[in-house]
């Protein structure tokens, strides 16, 4: 749902300018320094990018999931890095709190997300717990009006710079699976945090995961996520849906840019006398990215549209994701091989999107967990 299509496209208008002017040529930086650079974080906050998806009671802009789809667009046209940075303060590390959280936990942690005063991350994986997130053995045990919480989490993006995190830790030993665990906020200077060393990942530099230890983690019972136990799970899946939508928006976004570099370099790069754009060979790797960029943006407009109404997207969110991630990277495979030898080699953004866009198909559950989703919702649903 658009609220206002003129004031969303002013938006739309100023955050294409800033990828265009202020983040695309900073790429390289951010990838051979892998680091944020301070000012590009300014303006971030300047422009309200942190608090996108927060409502505007605490300071956000309360984007609709239509219109956060359509800014995903455009922010997927450079480094996923830079989008990272804000992404978790949008997504997996807020939205937690906004959708179950007490009102005074969003008054007391919404506001300082939205205006970036520090960075959210969302604790679920383990070192033995991934796809089967319910099997989680960090646990949080209730000693009076605290919670002491012990575990060790993995993959956690933002964890360096991250001042809260969301926690799913278990609470019942008795109950077995996703019943038994309940979401924690865990401020990062509490005594017994520790956030391991930084992960030297394939792709994405400047975006930053590492692990996270709680080591007799005292947290108030005032943090458990809306005050109630057992129910973390639910909120990790709700949390989940929504950032399966982000990610395929975002597979299109970098699709397109992808798509776009290689036209340019299709149409200058000649041999045999003439551009390789007139090719038919190339012409049909142009022509098969185009179409399935355009399949996977309907498909996550048309999710965005039904989640917005308040219907059940489970299906088509893990449709979208699935179809959308997998549609990018065979984009950024032809991209590679549009550019020939010259797409295996740094001087080309190609070269970097290549490997960046490969973790698409891996976080918010890999291509084969949306598999899984999918034919099991058709089944039950053919079962009624």
């Amino acid at each position: 749902m658009i609220r206002d299509p003129e004031t969303l496209q002013i938006l739309l208008d100023s955050i294409r300018q800033f990828v265009n002017e202020a983040l695309i040529p900073r790429e390289n930086e951010v990838a051979e320094t892998d680091s944020m650079p301070a000012d590009i974080v300014e303006q971030m906050k300047e422009m309200g990018l942190f608090g996108l998806t927060i409502p505007e009671e605490f300071g956000g802009l309360g984007v609709t999931m239509e219109e956060e789809v359509n800014i995903a667009f455009e922010l997927g046209r450079t480094s996923p890095a830079f989008r990272s940075y804000i992404g978790t303060n949008n997504g997996i590390g807020s939205i937690g709190i906004l959708l179950d959280g007490t009102e005074e936990q969003k008054a007391r942690y919404l506001p300082k997300l939205a205006a970036g005063e520090f960075l959210s991350s969302f604790c679920l994986t383990e070192p033995d717990s991934g796809s089967d997130a319910a099997s989680l053995k960090t646990t949080a045990v209730r000693d009076g009006e605290f919670y002491v919480i012990n575990g060790t989490k993995r993959f956690i993006t933002n964890a360096p710079q991250a001042g809260i995190f969301t926690v799913m830790a278990r609470t019942s030993r008795e109950i077995k699976g996703a019943g038994g665990i309940s979401s924690f906020i865990v401020e990062a200077d509490t005594p017994g945090v520790t956030v391991g060393k930084r992960d030297h990942k394939m792709g994405q530099k400047g975006a930053h995961t590492a692990d996270v230890i709680f080591e007799n983690v005292r947290v108030p019972a005032g943090n458990l996520i809306g005050g109630k136990e057992g129910v973390g799970f639910k909120t990790a899946m709700k949390v989940l849906d929504k950032g399966r939508l982000h990610i395929a928006a975002l597979s299109v976004g970098a699709a397109e840019r992808m798509l776009a570099d290689s036209l340019q370099y299709a149409i200058e790069r000649k041999q045999f006398g003439q551009p390789i754009a007139e090719f038919q060979l190339i012409q049909g790797m142009l022509a098969d990215s185009k179409a399935e960029i355009y399949a996977a943006r309907c498909m996550v407009l048309d999710a965005a549209r039904k989640r917005d109404e308040g219907l059940n997207v489970s299906t088509e969110a893990s449709c979208a994701k699935m179809f959308a991630t997998e549609m990018c990277g065979r984009v950024a495979d032809r991209g590679v091989q549009i550019h020939g030898g010259a797409g295996y080699v740094s001087e080309y953004a190609i070269e970097r999107f290549y490997r960046d866009v490969r973790l698409f198909r891996l976080y918010e559950g890999t291509t084969q967990i949306q598999q899984v989703i999918i034919a099991r919702n058709m089944i039950r649903e053919a079962q009624r």
